[in-house]
């Protein structure tokens, strides 16, 4: 899907390839109607294709990934650092890679803020990572990530900008901080590669006390503003409108009031189709609210916490199926909701999984996978998500 990197133009070509080459003697041209391809053929002598009166291909569905805080602790950024200096956070990723790059658009959250290349780098409680981290986020296949956290200010302003710059310079856009007034303006929308127009407003319930210069650099949780950044982004196209919040009590694994209050504010509009969360570092339920789904926590993609913390290696990647539906609007067809681990404490290098691709690993730690999984889907489903035909274990 990625329009704006070299993947995108894969997945272009893949779709080239579907069309059928003409052939000596027949006429084959090829028509996307619902979700299969059909075939029609004319033999020398026949009548010819009359293609205007051919059905106009219909929009076809589209996935949507979200994850987990990308928490750079110090054991995580130093996986990506290699003894001949060179920064590659491919082994991070590798086992997450298929099911990131293979969805239309992945959306990725960046919890903490980007020191210079040189450094100096730091991990909590104020933390700087290094920049390079954003060409292995886009080589790992997200083209979005949000950016509005409680550590978002941790380098202060500038690092507000290199985070911003580091991400732009991976083709990679983000969502809920700003460089300027007039990008805070501006909606955040990436259309994938059929054509349909995603946008993502983002926000932060704080900065944990440390000051924001200026209120367009980082985008906070008013339920106004983040409403009128959804108004603004369908006025501006979007197909699909997304809001992330930032918000919740760290490990725990129900939603604060703050967070169900914003559920029900953000999902009784019409200019936002879905609600999801990060900063419990804990994966928390999935429910319904006015008719729309609202992941409220997602958990850690990514990060190396207290060993005792084992909530804090559990973590949730959900894909949304986007339908069309006839009045013109998308809808979430599907939901499937993806358990992950963070590999175990003081492991290097600091790896993520799904736990589905660990279970017939040769010496797999079985018990803490299976504890993991359990968790998971407890917590996801104990809001009665499970009763829905909608939503599946991936």
């Amino acid at each position: 899907m990625r329009p704006q990197r070299a993947p995108h133009a894969a997945r272009l070509n893949k779709a080239q390839r579907l069309s059928v080459p003409l052939l000596s003697g027949a006429v084959i041209g090829t028509i996307a109607a619902g979700l299969g391809t059909h075939l029609i053929s004319a033999e020398p002598g026949s009548p010819t294709i009359d293609h205007a009166q051919l059905p106009a291909s219909q929009p076809q569905p589209i996935s949507i990934t979200v994850s987990g805080d990308l928490l750079w602790h110090e054991n995580v950024f130093e996986s990506g650092h290699n003894p001949d200096g060179i920064w590659d956070f491919s082994p991070v990723f590798a086992p997450m890679k298929p099911i990131i790059d293979n969805a239309d658009l992945a959306i990725c959250h960046e919890e903490v803020p980007f020191a210079p290349p040189e450094g100096p780098f730091s991990g909590y409680p104020q933390f700087q990572a290094p920049p390079q981290i954003a060409q292995g986020v886009a080589q790992a296949g997200w083209d979005l990530c949000t950016t509005a956290s409680n550590h978002s200010v941790d380098g202060g302003f500038p690092g507000i900008q290199r985070t911003m710059d580091a991400f732009q310079a991976a083709g990679i856009m983000t969502s809920g901080t700003s460089r300027t007034p007039e990008e805070d303006a501006t909606p955040r929308i990436v259309t994938t590669a059929s054509g349909v127009k995603v946008a993502v407003v983002n926000g932060t319930y704080g900065t944990n006390g440390l000051p924001v210069e200026e209120p367009w650099m980082v985008q906070d949780l008013n339920p106004d503003t983040l409403l009128a950044k959804a108004k603004t982004a369908r006025e501006a196209g979007a197909d699909i409108v997304m809001a992330a919040i930032h918000a919740g009590n760290e490990g725990d694994t129900e939603p604060t009031e703050q967070q169900t209050e914003l559920a029900h504010i953000l999902t009784a509009s019409p200019d936002i189709d879905v609600v999801y969360g990060h900063h419990a570092h804990a994966v928390q339920p999935i429910e319904k609210v006015n008719g729309k789904w609202v992941v409220y926590g997602l958990g850690n993609m990514v990060a190396s916490q207290l060993p005792d913390n084992f909530l804090a290696y559990d973590g949730l990647t959900v894909r949304f199926t986007f339908a069309p539906t006839d009045h013109g609007r998308w809808e979430i067809s599907r939901l499937d909701y993806i358990p992950t681990i963070i590999s175990a404490p003081k492991v290097m290098p600091v790896t993520v999984s799904p736990i589905s691709s660990l279970i017939n690993m040769p010496d797999a730690d079985l018990d803490r996978i299976h504890q993991s999984r359990q968790r998971t889907v407890d917590t996801v489903l104990s809001r009665g998500a499970g009763a829905d035909p909608v939503v599946h274990e991936g």
